[in-house]
């Protein structure tokens, strides 16, 4: 059988050892003919019987060959990625993975420019372009739809690599190429509210609605109890039965909801709470031992008259609005907006956890409970992801970190599918991120969290990931099933319009003008008292 691809009439050298999915290449003499100037990132190849083999130059070095420097060697450490075959129409395919590996003393030739069409050809199955393969002379880069989306993504990098934009990006490629779409983005710093135009539902305290009946129990608590100690466990115990009398107290369809649990999301009245409670202080013997009891009421009453709350205790009445509230959230149906923009710059700090709990909950929940037929799969992209799991299992808020955790292991059973975007992988749960197997790697300075990158990936992509801190900005790694292959490339421009507002500020332009600025102060003011935007 011919072999599979174009062959270079010489080699660079030849293959000196051979380890798992690495090998090690003597390069030809420097006096010889032959150019064998190769560098790190350069493709190879080695021509088997049936197949050739694909690999990239992680490492380039010299070993003195015993003969006081008159036999030093040139070697080169190359990762193989999978091999390139020839198809039952004749064509060439590139396939992850070998069943053969190059023997020693096996011939190794750069990669032709035939090679490279092959390699990063537009794949045969739903895709997005995203941008230039590096030194690849106008060849395009794609991720491959499915596989990016069924099995988790992350995009990491340094802030100022160009992070948002390559989100921003990829989201714009999936919503163009899918209008009936359905992904919800948390939007930490009302960075992209104005990416998206009309394919996006724009959600903020202005128009956010997420009833506090929707809350299970560990959420309940973490609103309405004592941040920790003690009192957290008294108070805690105090709400479990008052919150089953009330959420039975309920009504669906016109019917008490007997069958309800501390967790069933079915609507109650907070006035059916605080009869609850108010019923078990007065069994008390002891005025000391109702402090408790007066805790959870004051900090209920709180709640429902304050102004920054209203979108989730605001509402005088309760009304059933679970299936108006997912349909909105998750956009179903999309009705030309595929993409629910969250943004939480505005929800109060202390109920900002709460609330990512809550969606992500809502998302998984939604997806295991939906039959097969109707099933329609969800994206959840987390911005600042480490916020919400932490590598500390201590930190964070535990719902949510178990929420996110339960989508990262199960989602992809059910149809949900998870994007994490941090500049801090190395304080991101490093159980959650080895379940994305997409990596889009941007420039990394820190070692730390180079090191942590490393620890998560396959072996074979060392050598690319080496290059991390040289990245310029816009320039990525992808490298997992999303990717054909391993790829270096340059992402797309964006148009400004499209780009997201970064919190960047230009000190040397706003000290050098003279606007008037009488006005700012009183302003912001305004806007601070009223918690509007």
């Amino acid at each position: 059988m011919a072999p599979a691809g174009p062959t270079a009439a010489v080699p660079l050298g030849e293959v000196v050892s051979v380890s798992g999915s690495q090998i090690c290449c003597r390069l030809l003499a420097p006096d010889s003919d032959i150019e064998a100037d190769v560098s790190v990132g350069t493709l190879v190849k080695a021509v088997l019987a049936d197949s050739t083999v694909i690999g990239l130059v992680r490492g380039v070095r010299t070993e003195d060959g015993g003969g006081g420097g008159k036999d030093e060697q040139r070697l080169i450490e190359i990762d193989l990625y999978g091999r390139l075959h020839s198809a039952a129409d004749g064509s060439h395919r590139f396939e992850r993975g070998l069943a053969l590996y190059p023997a020693l003393g096996e011939p190794i030739f750069a990669a032709t420019r035939a090679d490279m069409e092959v390699l990063y050809a537009r794949p045969d199955k739903a895709c997005l372009r995203v941008g230039s393969v590096l030194n690849g002379d106008d060849l395009s880069a794609y991720l491959v739809t499915d596989d990016l989306l069924g099995k988790h993504f992350a995009i990491l990098g340094t802030t100022g690599g160009g992070k948002s934009c390559a989100a921003s990006l990829i989201l714009r490629s999936l919503l163009e190429a899918h209008s009936n779409g359905h992904v919800l983005l948390l939007d930490p710093h009302n960075e992209y509210g104005g990416c998206f135009g009309d394919q996006a539902e724009l959600v903020n305290m202005t128009n956010l609605e997420l009833p506090y009946w929707l809350l299970n129990f560990n959420e309940t608590v973490a609103v309405l109890a004592s941040r920790e100690g003690r009192e957290h466990e008294i108070e805690a115990d105090i709400l479990r039965p008052a919150l089953l009398d009330a959420r039975r107290a309920g009504t669906v369809d016109g019917r008490k909801a007997a069958y309800a649990t501390v967790d069933t999301p079915v609507p109650y009245r907070l006035a059916e709470l605080l009869r609850h409670i108010d019923e078990a202080m007065g069994k008390l013997d002891k005025p000391d031992d109702s402090r408790p009891y007066l805790r959870l009421k004051a900090r209920l009453g709180s709640l429902m008259s304050d102004k920054r709350f209203s979108f989730m205790f605001g509402s005088p009445r309760v009304h059933d609005t679970m299936v108006e509230v997912i349909s909105r959230l998750f956009r179903i149906p999309a009705h030309g907006r595929p993409m629910t923009i969250i943004d939480l710059s505005g929800i109060p700090a202390d109920i900002v956890d709460v609330v990512v709990s809550l969606l992500c909950r809502l998302i998984f929940d939604f997806a295991v409970w939906s039959e097969k037929p109707e099933r329609h799969p969800v994206l959840l992209v987390c911005e600042e992801a480490h916020r919400y799991i932490p590598s500390d299992s201590g930190e964070g808020f535990q719902p949510t970190r178990l929420a996110i955790s339960r989508i990262a292991k199960e989602g992809r059973k059910y149809g949900v599918s998870l994007g994490l975007i941090t500049q801090r992988p190395s304080e991101i749960s490093a159980s959650v991120l080895s379940q994305c197997n997409t990596v889009i790697a941007m420039r990394m300075s820190n070692e730390q969290d180079q090191e942590f990158v490393r620890r998560t990936l396959p072996e074979n992509a060392l050598g690319l990931l080496n290059s991390l801190p040289s990245l310029q900005t816009q320039e990525a790694i992808a490298i997992g099933e999303g990717a054909p292959i391993p790829v270096r490339f340059r992402f797309d421009d964006l148009p400004l319009a499209q780009q997201p507002r970064g919190s960047k500020v230009r000190f040397s332009e706003a000290w050098s003008t003279a606007d008037d600025l009488s006005d700012v102060a009183a302003a912001t003011v305004e806007r601070w008292r009223r918690q509007v935007r």
